[in-house]
């Protein structure tokens, strides 16, 4: 069992949308905040997705990170992750641009292409502040996560250049195997951080079995060459953190893959989920890590060698 346990905080993300809940930060000023909040809490790592300050609509160019990325460096040591998953709806090349441009420490990569149903919370919210959230939601009934093996190679090829790491997103099992194939290849070193993601609709589940299946797997494939850490989307979110955490993994928790801080209560900040899911940990005996400790453990090159 992991001595430390990492905890991610991804603050807002480009699945909900702002009409959901008043407290989904938007503005580069709410991110960064948000951010430094969960920092503050017991975040070792914060993941970073920027919007259209006056839509809300997720903007993937690095002229929307920049005024996040450097009040976040300013006044936390917590370890930078950008976002290369951007919105579903745009190309690998408009998502690779931020993290092409800073050189963060940790960079996400999506890990296969995929249907990512975002449809069915059209029957939970109705009414709508922007004209961009229905269509943007209703579309994902038609459309494919593209993320093919040249995609991930261009994206492992780009970031790798710098000295980035990546956050290494599973939605399912054969994403896993893919990960196996491009080590196997050289393109991408160990420790790996393998990202599980669990609940969203066209990838795995969140049953128990699920949780314990992609365990079982990464253990398989990779050996004492990666760490583990998992998210559960929406409800499920505090349920496979404490599973995970049993099991010797790390946790991720955020507005970004959760509004919610219990059953019909929305989360009133990211940092509030971060110390809910810090007492699961502490309350079995755990001790989380600290941004260095997080340094250490996943090998990063070190915030003196960020781009911004």
């Amino acid at each position: 069992m992991a001595k430390k346990v990492m905890i991610t905080c991804a603050v807002t993300g480009a699945i909900h949308t702002p009409s959901m809940s008043p407290h989904l930060p938007v503005t580069p000023q709410q991110v960064a905040t948000a951010a430094i909040e969960a920092a503050e809490a017991g975040a070792a790592l914060v993941h970073i997705h920027a919007r259209d300050p006056e839509t809300g609509r997720p903007d993937q160019s690095p002229e929307a990170f920049a005024p996040i990325l450097q009040v976040v460096k300013q006044a936390t040591d917590a370890v930078v992750n950008i976002t290369t998953g951007g919105a579903p709806t745009m190309t690998v090349q408009e998502r690779v641009r931020p993290a092409e441009q800073f050189r963060p420490e940790v960079a996400s990569l999506n890990m296969g292409s995929m249907n990512f149903g975002l449809y069915p919370m059209l029957s939970r919210f109705s009414e709508f502040k922007h004209d961009w959230e229905e269509p943007y939601l209703a579309g994902s009934t038609s459309l494919i996560f593209k993320n093919t093996f040249a995609d991930i190679e261009y994206i492992l090829t780009t970031c790798a250049e710098n000295g980035t790491r990546f956050e290494i997103e599973c939605y399912d099992i054969g994403h896993l195997y893919t990960l196996a194939h491009f080590a196997d290849r050289g393109i991408v070193k160990p420790p790996f951080f393998i990202q599980s993601v669990f609940g969203i609709l066209g990838g795995i589940g969140t049953d128990p079995e699920d949780v314990m299946h992609m365990k079982r797997t990464a253990d398989r494939l990779f050996g004492d060459q990666f760490h583990w850490s998992v998210l559960g989307a929406g409800r499920h979110q505090m349920r496979i953190a404490a599973m995970a955490a049993g099991m010797g993994g790390n946790v991720r928790v955020g507005l970004e893959d959760s509004l919610w801080i219990k059953p019909k209560q929305l989360a009133t900040s990211n940092a509030e989920q971060v110390t809910q899911v810090r007492k699961l940990i502490e309350g079995m005996g755990l001790e989380i890590a600290t941004p260095d400790e997080a340094r250490g453990m996943l090998k990063l090159k070190g915030a003196d060698k960020v781009g911004f």
